[in-house]
């Protein structure tokens, strides 16, 4: 199995899988151009792309969906709820590409097996994504108020996570947001903070963690060193070193590179 952020922050978000002789993306939230070239450099192409799995209909996340769909006529995996929630920004998905998942039930891409498990977040029915294949085991969660242990427990026995670190909480609280705008990202069903990150990969490094992503970090209030030095103190304080748990950041704006496993 092989995974590549491509985008992931407020702007767009976009994460390459490659898994034997089937590749996909787990949504495509920059326009399609973009994300084309981002592919290129991770040395693959849309006309390879065997489908595009959605977590929810935010557009950061669907920009590129229904482009892609016409373009390619590349399958879209989403739940009933995300389809009839997607923006009219998006534009017409053609009937032939739609594909109906349910939120907690497996499905497969060639053999590679995709479970989807249910996030809070302040959308329709929001979803991450665990992916088995060749004995390798990978989770991809973004948009995440808080951490459950049921969130959790969908990701034991993955060696890497893509998870969210989206914010500093006090460069949220002093920033420029208005004070709704704050009241919903630091809500239960908003976005992850650093800390609250760092506490999530404690528990699940018990649980076989050995590759973390921090992803849709904030451009206004995080950076990627704070996040990276935030999530770092939390697990050094645990005694998890930096040997023991690899710690990168995906970056908002271009590919991260490729992760093996």
């Amino acid at each position: 199995m092989k995974l590549c952020p491509l985008f992931s922050g407020s702007s767009g978000n976009s994460t390459y899988l490659e898994c034997g002789k089937k590749s996909f993306l787990i949504d495509a939230g920059m326009p399609a151009k973009h994300i084309e070239n981002a592919l290129a450099l991770a040395g693959s192409d849309m006309s390879k792309i065997s489908g595009i799995l959605i977590t929810h209909e935010h557009i950061d996340h669907v920009r590129g969906v229904g482009v892609l769909a016409r373009r390619y006529r590349t399958p879209i995996y989403a739940n009933e709820a995300t389809f009839k929630a997607l923006p009219s920004a998006v534009g017409n998905i053609p009937e032939s590409c739609l594909r109906y998942i349910a939120s907690d039930c497996d499905f497969f891409i060639g053999d590679a097996r995709i479970q989807p498990f249910r996030t809070p977040h302040d959308a329709t029915e929001s979803v991450g994504y665990t992916i088995f294949h060749g004995g390798a085991q990978a989770s991809v969660l973004t948009d995440i108020g808080h951490v459950t242990d049921r969130l959790l427990s969908s990701l034991y026995g993955s060696r890497l996570v893509l998870i969210e670190s989206n914010h500093d909480v006090d460069m949220l609280r002093a920033g420029p947001y208005p004070y709704e705008l704050k009241r919903r990202i630091l809500g239960n069903n908003g976005h992850l903070s650093n800390k609250a990150c760092g506490q999530a990969l404690v528990r699940l490094y018990k649980s076989g963690v050995r590759m973390a992503i921090l992803g849709h970090l904030s451009a206004e209030n995080n950076h990627e060193q704070l996040a990276y030095e935030t999530v770092r103190e939390i697990l050094r304080a645990e005694d998890i070193y930096d040997e023991r748990l690899h710690i990168s950041v995906a970056h908002r704006d271009r590919p991260l590179g490729i992760f093996e496993l």
